[in-house]
């Protein structure tokens, strides 16, 4: 999917979100609930960031150049982050302001017309966040799933809003409204905590698992005779991007052209099998005589053992420094 398509697409869904917190603040103005007030200020934040994932988004679509030899993707982890620290504001700060008006409240009235309101809002919100991440997984963009997510958690602490708002609309009590707002507050906290440890993951270049065992899967269900070892593989983001690094143990006496046309099958299987945009920088090695134990190779005219096992490629051993035969 190209960026071009992400940077339309993202910038559609700002508007959206600008004119849904339009709508949740005339909610807040007719209703005075403090449970639709922290709707519409997280509301603030989802433009907020949606405007700086727009950006992001831009940044990212530009080429690689001297300055930036992997490219801007990793501007996406910053997007990402500054979202989850906005989001953990807007938590507080709604907690806050509910547990100042268990002490000075406000007169809750009109709630049926802004029950209608938030109700269009969330799902409005439910449906563009859904739709947003499904896009954002398609072209791998951090940027598009953490603001996808955002507006999911939005719709779904407008649920729970709900449930509060008819609460006090059916019993009259009208704390009930504090304790859904301090309720909610929690709930966005914890996204937007969750959202500031995916970007310093992403940042710091932590493994991801879930990857790599599908990088493993994909190459253990493609597995080529001349592929005796697979090790040291390492994969870092780069936003959409995704650089892969490995070393790949080939017969010792194939020529140099033989084991470059090797590793590029490799990385066009990858391409291929995943559909992203990742760029293979693939090391190649010697077989050595212990290596003999673990070929797979039937018609090798210099084997100095018979195979012995095959081995199946897994996390403990594709992530070590070390071919496997040794």
């Amino acid at each position: 999917m190209s960026s071009q398509y992400n940077i339309r697409f993202q910038r559609f869904v700002l508007i959206i979100s600008i004119v849904l917190m339009l709508l949740k603040f005339v909610a807040w103005y007719v209703t005075h609930s403090n449970a639709i007030l922290t709707d519409a200020l997280e509301s603030i934040v989802n433009v907020v960031a949606g405007a700086f994932a727009l950006w992001s988004l831009i940044v990212a679509a530009r080429p690689k150049d001297s300055d930036h030899p992997y490219g801007h993707g990793k501007v996406e982890f910053l997007s990402a982050g500054l979202e989850g620290s906005l989001i953990v504001f807007a938590g507080v700060a709604m907690m806050a302001k509910a547990i100042y008006n268990f002490f000075y409240p406000i007169e809750v009235h009109s709630l049926d017309f802004g029950i209608y309101l938030t109700v269009f809002a969330g799902v409005a919100n439910y449906i563009t966040g859904k739709y947003l991440e499904a896009q954002g997984r398609k072209s791998n963009s951090h940027a598009m799933i953490a603001d996808g997510k955002h507006l999911q958690s939005d719709a779904w602490s407008t649920v729970g809003l709900l449930i509060g708002l008819a609460l006090i609309y059916f019993t009259g009590i009208l704390w009930l409204d504090n304790v859904v707002a301090v309720l909610l507050g929690a709930f966005i906290f914890y996204t937007g905590y969750k959202l500031v440890r995916a970007s310093l993951a992403g940042i710091m270049d932590e493994a991801d698992y879930v990857l790599i065992e599908e990088l493993i899967q994909i190459m253990n269900e493609n597995r080529q005779n001349n592929w005796v070892d697979i090790h040291n593989l390492r994969v870092i983001k780069y936003g959409s991007k995704l650089h892969v690094d490995c070393h790949i143990t080939l017969p010792w006496y194939l020529n140099l052209r033989e084991s470059h046309e090797e590793g590029e099958r490799l990385g066009q299987l990858i391409n291929e099998k995943k559909q992203d945009d990742i760029e293979f920088f693939i090391h190649t090695d010697p077989c050595i005589s212990t290596s003999c134990k673990i070929c797979q190779k039937t018609d090798c005219k210099v084997r100095q053992f018979e195979a012995e096992r095959k081995i199946e490629w897994k996390l403990e051993n594709v992530l070590s420094n070390k071919k496997h035969g040794s």
